[in-house]
């Protein structure tokens, strides 16, 4: 499904300098083809599109992720990256054996950490390759990147232990995507286990992809609220939010974009609180200078 064009403002205003931490761009399908193996087939959800719905969400600041679409042709990426200027960064899908002249590269053009999708696969699906992840991490430290990981938590219980000693940062998506849904989450180990990786100050949350571990059909998503209200209670200095614009692989009705926004309004009702996931935070995890918004 394409993403609901009925834009609409967030009904509580993001503070100045806010960041969408995640987001996809996905074409045009003719000038940057996807991947055999992929498992989806998305619409084009290009650069213009994007730009105007920050524009009407109220966003400065914005982070690009690879979609597993593209496998590791970060070409389109880096368009995108490279039009939209100042305020954009990227997180990228590499070869574990890059050079380090090719990180350079990519830090060059905005890009400031690498994903692990272990989640989308055809086989080892929540499977942390270990040594892989090890050899990666030490290519990417001199440049301060990090690790994004894209794994369901509740089903992979050897991760904190992959991940022990890494001298990179580590971000996890979707609350820890837990594959058994948000009901219980906060019940689970494995919640328990990320907020210990919380404390460890190495590791990041996003608060993205409500509906990708809600059991409700529909927003508001409300099974949701305590793992998120537990989260920023907790750390609130070590999650991030992102809109997960274009809402790829969407099995539920489409939501609105501006109702999404709501709420984070409703898991993090202090405006403090809200300001350091949305401005504070993602300043310091991808690198953003003072000066560094959105061109209008």
């Amino acid at each position: 499904m394409a993403p609901d064009g009925s834009l609409r403002a967030p009904g509580v205003a993001l503070p100045s300098g806010a960041c969408d931490c995640h987001a996809h761009i996905c074409g045009p399908a003719a000038t940057y083809p996807y991947d055999r193996e992929r498992i989806y087939t998305p619409p084009d959800a290009t650069l213009e599109s994007y730009r105007h719905l920050l524009v009407v969400l109220g966003v400065e600041r914005a982070v690009l992720v690879q979609p597993s679409v593209y496998g590791t042709d970060n070409r389109a990426m880096l368009a995108a990256l490279r039009i939209a200027g100042p305020g954009f960064r990227g997180v990228a899908v590499v070869e574990p054996t890059i050079a380090a002249g090719d990180v350079e590269r990519l830090h060059q053009a905005g890009v400031r950490g690498v994903r692990l999708n272990l989640v989308d696969r055809r086989e080892g699906r929540n499977a942390v390759p270990a040594e892989i992840v090890r050899a990666l991490a030490d290519r990417i430290a001199p440049f301060g990147w990090h690790i994004e990981f894209l794994l369901n938590l509740d089903e992979a219980p050897g991760f904190a232990a992959a991940v022990a000693g890494l001298p990179v940062a580590i971000v996890l998506g979707h609350l820890g995507y837990p594959r058994a849904g948000a009901r219980d989450w906060i019940k689970a180990p494995a919640f328990a286990s990320l907020m210990d990786l919380l404390a460890g100050g190495r590791c990041w949350v996003k608060l993205t992809g409500p509906y990708r571990i809600s059991g409700a059909p529909d927003l508001p998503y409300d099974d949701v609220d305590a793992a998120a209200a537990r989260l920023a209670r907790s750390a609130p200095g070590r999650l991030i939010w992102g809109s997960d614009w274009p809402h790829v692989m969407m099995k539920k009705p489409m939501p609105n974009d501006g109702a999404l926004c709501d709420l984070l309004a409703r898991w993090v009702p202090d405006a403090a609180t809200r300001r350091r996931i949305l401005v504070d935070n993602p300043t310091v995890l991808y690198g953003f200078g003072a000066d560094e918004r959105i061109r209008r």
